[in-house]
């Protein structure tokens, strides 16, 4: 599982917010923010301790950061079936349009073929609604045209431009059957009864340790019959998977330990076969590595994309640990029993025995797939259950990408915390607060939340089907905004100041019930799971009790919160009700809290905050461009250092990954 920048709203605010104090330092020449379009911000991030690695450090992060780019064709293909068709034709008008570039309507085709590099495909990377050209379908035709495409371009024309067709990349099944209204190339013909049958065929629910089933394949339907396309070598994605495998081969050989370059290989072998018994070999394996300072992300993994939440996209990371900021994960961990056992939850569904929760504080130098642009900044993996319960969990919050974000607003004029704070005492909150709650909020929500309850004897971990991901999210969320406030993180020596929690409490609340909303179109519902999350907490909270207060000034909306130990006390009852779903399989209890809680926009207060937020001239989205990774070679061809050379420009890295990566 992961935690989206979005969970972390108010970053922005505080980071502009906090003076003259926090804007200057020794990486003033370094620029953060590279540009901005529609919704969205382009950041860099930077590497600290690069040049300080060894050169067997340097190398396997290189393997395996050209690992994490090979699949990105992959993450392309499975948003949509026409994505990759669509991305040639729109490298073929960057690179070969003859006719004039410098129109209204090309510069508006230029903010189109950004947005669509953004998301990986056509449809928007967080509210799933396609993305449509500002520019005339006639004037995208004449672009095809006077280009060198190799397609059909009335049908391209169609795809890109036409409204009605492909119009949510994952629905809501409102409008008909869920699987065959979502454009998501996980099902090919195959409505949700089918698949649900084929995989209710499959599962044994007296399995303690199952596989998870469907996770990498796309379930078609071809002569009345229903079978899988497994992902592997020489299946479905071949041509990407050889590549992704010839670099984790390279990558073994320059491994931190034995134990690593072993794992590498049974995640090779898994590539190879497609046999999901040795996905959870590896992971297993992964997960007892808590030693090596190099590490990665590699895999069909988050499911988050599929209408079902079975079907795991493909993303890749490499990093390295930040061994003086692990010092906060490394306490919360060692204490992970401690938060079990105190859970406010039945305990008939609390882990008797917690075991190899690990978490740190990382840097990442190359992300792919799922993974970039847009990257989350806190990770807790594997998904399954049953390793999580035997073997553990790895948790990292990702420092260099939280500082890249912090950095780059503070480049920017304008913030959202004067604008939507109610008083000079909720800002100086935050100012003082805010950072440090909201990197412990991603601290608890990965390390421990998501680790922490267990499900009942014969429950599937796929039991609540649809609304999976927003109620696990949610339920991780609940357990970091419970301890939050409890004095115990005051007790490890965390937090200093019992009234700290107060800052992300205000953020958070304000967050899933206001701000979030400027993150969608006009008239739209939420479809995204983490933002469903939000708004779930946040609208249960106002709706169960008198902890929350909605106040209007000057024409303006404030969420205020008039009682914080009300407050928790809402979150720890909502985190029991949560935990018992899951662990039950409980899936009329969660399509309830989902329905009436999760989804609905209150459109009044939508357009209030699109107006508030136009004015700040801000941007809701950002994402980041990768560095490269340059090899310097000796005289006899051997790698003798690696240096680290930061991108300038968004188009140039997705066209020169275009060239270089391009595989299916």
């Amino acid at each position: 599982m992961k935690i989206a920048f979005a969970c972390m709203a108010g970053i922005a605010g505080i980071s502009c917010a906090r003076g003259p104090e926090g804007t200057k330092s020794q990486e003033s020449e370094f620029r953060y923010l590279v540009e901005e379009f529609a919704d969205i911000k382009i950041i860099r991030y930077k590497v600290p301790g690069w040049d300080e690695l060894d050169l067997q450090q340097k190398t396997f992060i290189y393997y395996m950061g050209e690992a994490a780019k090979c699949g990105r064709d992959i993450f392309w293909d499975q948003n949509f079936k026409h994505n990759l068709k669509v991305r040639k034709c729109l490298e073929a008008i960057l690179e070969t349009y003859t006719g004039d570039r410098e129109t209204p309507e090309f510069q508006e085709f230029l903010v189109y073929a950004k947005r669509v590099f953004f998301s990986n495909g056509i449809h928007h990377h967080y509210a799933e609604e396609k993305i449509l050209p500002s520019c005339s379908a006639d004037y995208m035709k004449q672009l095809l045209e006077n280009s060198e495409v190799h397609a059909d371009i009335d049908s391209m024309v169609d795809i890109m431009c036409s409204p009605g067709l492909y119009k949510m990349r994952k629905s809501m099944g409102k409008e008909g059957d869920l699987l065959l209204t979502s454009s998501t190339n996980f099902y090919d013909g195959v409505n949700r009864v089918q698949a649900e049958e084929f995989y209710a065929a499959m599962e044994d629910t007296s399995d303690r340790r199952p596989v998870e089933y469907g996770l990498n394949s796309r379930l078609t339907r071809k002569e009345g019959a229903v079978f899988e396309e497994i992902y592997k070598a020489d299946g479905m994605y071949g041509p990407a998977i050889q590549k992704i495998c010839h670099w984790l081969e390279k990558a073994a050989g320059v491994a931190q330990s034995p134990e690593q370059a072993s794992y590498i290989k049974t995640l090779r072998d898994y590539y190879q076969t497609g046999d999901l018994a040795l996905w959870d070999a590896f992971n297993v394996a992964w997960v007892r590595d808590t030693e090596s300072f190099t590490d990665f992300i590699n895999g069909f993994i988050e499911v988050y994309g599929d209408p079902l939440g079975r079907k795991g996209s493909w993303e890749g990371n490499v990093y390295f640990t930040d061994k003086d900021a692990s010092r906060r994960t490394t306490i919360i961990s060692q204490n992970a029993q401690w938060f079990e056992d105190n859970s406010p939850i039945d305990p008939r569904f609390r882990k008797e025995q917690v075991t190899g929760v690990s978490a740190k504080v990382i840097n990442v130098v190359m992300l792919g797939g799922d993974s970039y642009p847009s990257t989350p900044i806190g990770i807790n993996l594997p998904n399954s259950d049953w390793i999580r319960k035997e073997f553990g969990s790895k948790s990292v919050t990702i420092a260099n990408i939280t500082n890249a974000y912090d950095k780059s607003a503070q480049e920017s004029p304008k913030s959202v915390l004067g604008e939507f704070s109610w008083d000079e005492k909720e800002v100086a909150l935050i100012k003082q607060y805010g950072a440090i709650t909201g990197d412990l909020h991603t601290d608890l929500h990965e390390c421990l939340g998501h680790g922490s309850g267990q499900l009942m004897p014969g429950v599937s971990s796929n039991a609540l089907g649809e609304y999976s991901s927003t109620l696990e999210e949610a339920r991780a969320d609940l357990f970091a905004l419970y301890y939050l406030a409890d004095p115990k993180l005051a007790e490890l020596g965390i937090l200093s100041d019992p009234e700290a929690y107060k800052a992300e409490y205000i953020n958070y609340i304000r967050n899933g019930l206001f701000t979030q909303l400027v993150r969608i179109e006009p008239g739209r519902n939420i479809t995204q799971a983490h933002m469903q999350c939000r708004q779930l907490i946040a609208s249960w909270a106002l709706q169960n009790g008198n902890a929350i207060e909605r106040k209007v000034r000057d024409g303006k909306t404030y969420f205020v919160i008039n009682d914080f130990g009300e407050l928790r006390q809402l979150f720890a009852t909502l985190l029991a009700q949560m935990q018992q779903i899951k662990s039950e399989g409980d899936i009329e209890a969660g399509r309830f809290l989902v329905e009436q809680y999760a989804i609905q926009v209150d459109q009044e207060l939508h357009r209030e905050v699109l107006e508030r937020y136009a004015a700040l001239e801000l941007k809701p989205y950002g994402g980041f461009l990768n560095p490269n990774i340059i090899p310097v070679y000796n005289r006899k061809g051997e790698i003798k250092d690696l240096k680290l050379e930061y991108a300038q420009d968004f188009l140039q890295q997705q066209l020169s990954y275009g060239k270089a990566y391009n595989f299916l």
